[in-house]
């Protein structure tokens, strides 16, 4: 039952978002267009419930420069200032609002990580895929960038294990908290958290 009203919560809470921040969508938008160009949005195949892969959206916040082979160069070198704003503030994650409606993800749940993950996985961080990947998650209230991997798998599963419409109310509310505190952005001031290389740790 608790899993029913968290996906009509979820229904409810992303259409209600996705009404109440238009304006804001649309300034992002028009601005990442001035500044980035097309696309607007970054669309990426991520792992879902199951392990089933969907297409998720985000704002784009690095620009598309290659080198003379043709090669995109390292993501320090296309995130621009603009982008480092949009990540630092959450707000490259607005679009993902439209996974959130379509069923694709939940408001709470493990983040969805990348689909070349899938395989490094041991059997107990694959659990994080017994769940709708969400929006935020235990992880991102407890640390996000400056959480090793083995962390932030501990906190999926526990999550997963432990699933409340109780819990998800009170990330939701740390997850607003820390938005706006703007913490825990970057690992050490890096672009991105260090790729996930397996482990065999359970």
């Amino acid at each position: 039952m608790q899993l029913v009203i968290k996906r009509i919560m979820d229904i409810l809470l992303s259409f209600l978002g996705l009404i109440l921040l238009s304006p804001i969508f649309l300034i992002v938008s028009i601005i990442v267009y001035m500044k980035l160009g097309r696309p607007i949005f970054f669309i990426q195949e991520r792992p879902g419930q199951h392990g089933e892969i969907f297409k998720m959206i985000k704002f784009r916040t690095m620009l598309n420069i290659k080198d003379k082979y043709g090669e995109l160069l390292p993501n320090e070198k296309r995130l621009t200032k603009f982008g480092k704003f949009l990540r630092s503030t959450s707000l490259d994650e607005l679009p993902e609002l439209i996974n959130v409606l379509k069923g694709d993800m939940s408001l709470v749940g493990p983040r969805p990580l990348l689909v070349e993950y899938l395989p490094l996985y041991n059997e107990y961080q694959a659990r994080r895929h017994e769940m709708k990947p969400g929006l935020t998650g235990l992880a991102q209230v407890n640390g996000r960038n400056s959480l090793t991997w083995e962390e932030k798998f501990k906190y999926d599963v526990w999550y997963v294990d432990n699933f409340s419409l109780l819990l998800d109310v009170q990330i939701i509310i740390k997850t607003i908290i820390k938005v706006l505190k703007r913490e825990n952005i970057n690992q050490n001031e890096n672009v991105t958290m260090t790729k996930f290389q397996g482990t065999q740790e359970c």
